[in-house]
């Protein structure tokens, strides 16, 4: 029921009156709960928090190894060259100019050798080296902080394959692992050719690397950010769905988890790819032991060589003892050639020691005689430089002397003149 001033103020009807008042205190309810209840549908966010991208881990490292960020940050090429670059395209450009791989060092400067277990070459943990320019621009475009245009811009980026890899690299290290496959899917059949290692020698397609990255940890001696395993799990049921839908096949990156046989479609270490996976099998033969549990391999493989054994003639082969008896002189005389021959070489290495010391000890004296005939030769000088200190000291007064007493005589003369 609608109601207009004229109606309501023209009227005398009590009745009409107090139903539009009812009317008017409903209608302020209804407006007034509307305001408490929250909005069902929050405001839109502009272009410029859209464009902003969120950054997934720690902050402060870029989810970088320790190592490789210490060296980054400690490097000159960092803190001089690449103070000065202020802006997107200058460090885009200095990508384009200066980038050759995509290794974490330089090629020839880290000196793994001898280093075991966790402080060996894989982990990037023990010896550290020359952080290659690749990731030293890495870090350098996230002390920009890239918006998605940006980020977009590089993977797009027509100049070079490397200033896309780096962004690739900006998005496997800063975004949550549920966005990777998301941010990779354009790119995953990506031909344009690569070469990763210092040095040249490894070229990868731009599809095929991506890949590796949504599959494995390991790049060269160092790690990527871990993938949780839901997560992971999700990623590989993603490409073999992309896989299928394109009629591809990504066995070459398959990731390899270890323990147990490989799923359907995977590829085991070492071994070919199933028929789903696309690979070529061996032959027949090979496949059927290799699908054999080792267990019943080795199983198998013992008993048919102990029945090889029962059916050979056990009397036309020598035994062990009578072996033994046989060879033993021969054994005994390599031995003493071999006992004399360490004795020999030992007596020759003591003697050489002896002489070593014997050189040292002369080097030393003659050391020390050149030191003291030096310091002899220092206090010679000193003894000379004193003596001529007091020469010059001693002239000096006399000269002083004498020109006080002819100074005297020329006073007294003239003296004696004025008297006159």
């Amino acid at each position: 029921m609608e109601y207009d001033n004229e109606t309501i103020y023209g009227s005398t009807d009590v009745p009409e009156q107090q139903q539009y008042q009812e009317h008017f205190q409903q209608q302020h309810q209804q407006s007034s709960q509307q305001a408490q209840q929250p909005q069902a549908h929050p405001p839109k966010k502009s272009a410029k928090q859209n464009n902003a991208l969120p950054l997934w881990g720690n902050e402060s490292s870029m989810n970088l190894n320790p190592l490789i960020l210490a060296n980054i940050q400690g490097s000159s090429y960092f803190k001089v060259s690449l103070f000065k670059l202020k802006t997107y395209h200058e460090v885009v450009d200095e990508i384009y100019y200066q980038v050759k791989h995509l290794e974490p060092w330089e090629r020839g400067s880290r000196k793994t050798a001898g280093q075991t277990g966790m402080c060996g070459g894989v982990r990037g943990v023990g010896a550290g080296g020359i952080v290659s320019t690749a990731f030293c621009l890495l870090y350098k475009l996230y002390t920009l902080r890239l918006t998605r245009k940006q980020v977009n811009g590089l993977l797009t980026h027509g100049d070079s394959p490397y200033i896309r890899a780096l962004g690739f690299m900006y998005l496997r290290y800063t975004q949550p692992p549920g966005d990777l496959f998301d941010w990779y899917e354009p790119y995953l059949l990506d031909e344009e050719v690569i070469d990763v290692k210092a040095g040249g020698g490894q070229v990868l397609t731009i599809g095929h690397m991506i890949r590796q990255w949504l599959t494995k940890l390991d790049w060269f001696s160092t790690l990527f950010p871990r993938i949780p395993v839901p997560i992971q799990k999700q990623i590989d049921a993603k490409l073999e769905q992309y896989a299928r839908e394109n009629n591809v096949s990504f066995a070459d990156t398959q990731p390899d988890r270890g323990g147990g046989a490989p799923a359907s479609g995977k590829q085991a270490r070492g071994g070919a790819a199933s028929g789903s996976s696309g690979g070529t099998r061996g032959p027949t033969g090979f496949a059927d032991a290799r699908d054999v549990p080792r267990h019943e391999q080795s199983f198998k493989e013992k008993s048919t060589k102990r029945e090889m054994f029962d059916h050979c003639d056990r009397d036309a082969r020598p035994s062990r003892y009578d072996r033994f008896e046989e060879d033993f002189p021969q054994r005994r005389d390599h031995r003493e050639r071999d006992h004399k021959e360490y004795r020999d070489r030992d007596r020759d290495r003591d003697r050489d020691r002896t002489r070593e010391r014997e050189r040292d000890r002369e080097r030393d004296r003659e050391r020390d005689k050149d030191r003291h005939r030096e310091r002899h030769r220092e206090r010679d000088r000193d003894r000379s430089r004193d003596y001529e200190r007091k020469d010059r000291i001693r002239n000096d007064r006399r000269s002083r002397s004498h020109e006080r007493h002819d100074n005297r005589e020329r006073r007294e003369y003239d003296r004696d003149r004025r008297k006159r």
